[in-house]
């Protein structure tokens, strides 16, 4: 048996128009699993969905939009998925929000309260929606993409690293709650990542050097070096592993 099989598994993937989750959602599919693309924007995500189709088969991927601060939209993912293959083996929690970069004492209550919500709420909403099916079956692998924000203290994005600190804790505690029903949960904590989302960061010259100049590798990732760790965490390569964080950040918090 390949370890890192995924044939037959379907794998729900939030944020996965870009970035991240894209690459978890390509080399998902490419690994054997039937992915569920999910973001805010419906033409990102069917974009997204028609290039896994064109590369591996027509029933390789499907496009359901959903923005994670609802708990309606968020549903209907679930539902969805549900009716269209009737399980949810992976569930890969990977949209986030950091609306603010600053110190802590100039957050807005509204810029706080949005990412504690969809940082730590809306997990707990999808995850609470994808269980009971997987506790039906006595199977399942989730996965938060957290932070080493999650691991270390920030003059700059403070609120966000509270949020994945969070979701580490977050992953314990359901280990612990579904472990006996053999469903695993674990996070992944990259450190910064060439995208989208993180652009703030490694577009200022000044922050990008000194990141780079204290990181062992000498360089900031790319959203498919994260792809291999989701992969390894939702198969048989990762069957004994629960909850915990795997660090993927060229080793700056060594």
């Amino acid at each position: 048996m390949n370890l890192f099989d995924l044939s037959g598994k379907v794998a729900v993937i939030t944020g996965s128009s870009r970035g991240i989750g894209r690459s978890i959602a390509e080399r998902m599919a490419q690994h054997g699993a039937k992915v569920v693309i999910s973001s805010r924007k419906k033409e990102a995500c069917e974009e997204v969905c028609k290039a896994i189709q064109t590369q591996y088969g027509a029933d390789s991927a499907i496009a359901v939009p959903a923005n994670i601060s609802s708990k309606e939209e968020l549903q209907n993912l679930m539902d969805q998925t549900l009716a269209h293959w009737g399980r949810v083996d992976v569930l890969v929690c990977n949209a986030a929000s950091n609306p603010y970069y600053g110190p802590q004492a100039g957050i807005a209550d509204a810029q706080f309260r949005k990412i504690l919500d969809n940082n730590i709420i809306a997990n707990h909403w999808l995850i609470t929606m994808a269980a009971p099916q997987m506790v039906e079956r006595k199977e399942g692998s989730i996965i938060i993409v957290s932070s080493i924000g999650g691991l270390r203290g920030s003059s700059v994005i403070g609120a966000y690293c509270i949020s994945k600190a969070a979701d580490m804790q977050m992953a314990r505690n359901l280990a612990v709650e579904y472990g006996p029903h053999n469903i695993r949960v674990n996070c992944i904590a990259p450190g910064l990542i060439k995208t989208d989302f993180a652009r703030a960061l490694w577009e200022d010259e000044a922050m990008l050097a000194k990141r780079t100049e204290t990181t062992p590798l000498r360089r900031i990732g790319e959203p498919d070096e994260i792809a291999g760790a989701a992969v390894f965490l939702a198969s048989a390569a990762g069957s004994y592993m629960t909850g915990q964080s795997l660090v993927v950040d060229g080793g700056v918090t060594i």
